[in-house]
């Protein structure tokens, strides 16, 4: 069995009902609990789409109330807490880079204007 002792726990897609996050302990990612996160989060981003058009209707016809409007937007506000929540956690199980941020390894200090004589002008 592989020790997951290293990694970090899984932010869950839910919080305590005083609004606390839910962590689980690392693991394969195979057991019930998992697997249940990985379908509410499959929901919450499927709710977040339907949403999206939603929204899109609801501007595009610009015949709301202010009640529609203050409805879309407490909607909107929900759905983008739960895919950050989602986003955070997905992104918190991705394979840490070999290398810092802010040293990209595509970029090539060779094709800096500023270090060309030329201005950033390419000679013939």
């Amino acid at each position: 069995m592989r020790d997951h002792a290293d990694r970090a726990p899984r932010l869950l897609p839910w919080t305590t009902p005083e609004g606390n996050p839910c962590f689980l302990l690392p693991s394969d990612g195979t057991g019930y609990v998992s697997r249940l996160a990985d379908r509410l989060e499959a929901e919450q981003l499927g709710s977040a789409a339907a949403l999206i058009e939603e929204a899109e209707r609801v501007l595009t016809d610009r015949a709301w109330s202010p009640g529609e409007l203050h409805l879309l937007t407490v909607e909107l506000k929900n759905s983008l807490v739960t895919t950050h929540r989602v986003a955070e956690s997905r992104g918190a199980r991705l394979p840490v880079p070999d290398y810092e941020p802010d040293d990209d390894p595509d970029d090539d200090s060779d094709d800096d204007p500023e270090d060309d004589p030329a201005g950033g002008q390419r000679q013939p």
